[in-house]
């Protein structure tokens, strides 16, 4: 599945995902769990993207819906997701793609792949986000 590629430039900058990497999905710990799998595959399908960029952190609190991620940028809605894994990493590009074109930060259900459909979980105002 190709990535769709974001736009070459945004006036607010590049999107940011926030994944979480010590997410285990409900499986034994181990270490390589599923958080830092889906990490590990958003930072090579971003390698060489200026426009997106891919944070680890620790913990999102949202362990019962693993593994999970933030999406944000300035002056856009950010979207807490969950229900993801390494096995969406192209999936979610395209949903960033969407994400980073869209005017709000809103990309409605029939506009992201099929495979995210029950992703989100919350949402926070864009005021929240400082840009890293």
């Amino acid at each position: 599945m190709s990535t769709p590629p974001l736009p070459a430039s945004s006036e607010a900058g590049p999107v940011h995902l926030h994944v979480c990497v010590t997410c285990r999905r409900g499986l034994p710990a181990s270490d390589n769990p599923p958080g830092r799998q889906l990490f590990d595959a958003m930072q090579a399908l971003a390698s060489g993207n200026p426009q997106v960029v891919v944070h680890e952190v620790n913990c999102l609190a949202a362990c019962n819906d693993g593994c999970t991620a933030v999406v944000a940028m300035p002056g856009k809605w950010g979207w807490l997701l969950a229900r993801l894994g390494p096995e969406k990493a192209a999936d979610l590009m395209t949903y960033i793609a969407a994400y980073g074109a869209s005017r709000s930060g809103t990309v409605m259900p029939s506009r992201r792949p099929a495979s995210l459909s029950d992703m989100v979980r919350g949402r926070f105002p864009a005021s929240l986000f400082s840009g890293a």
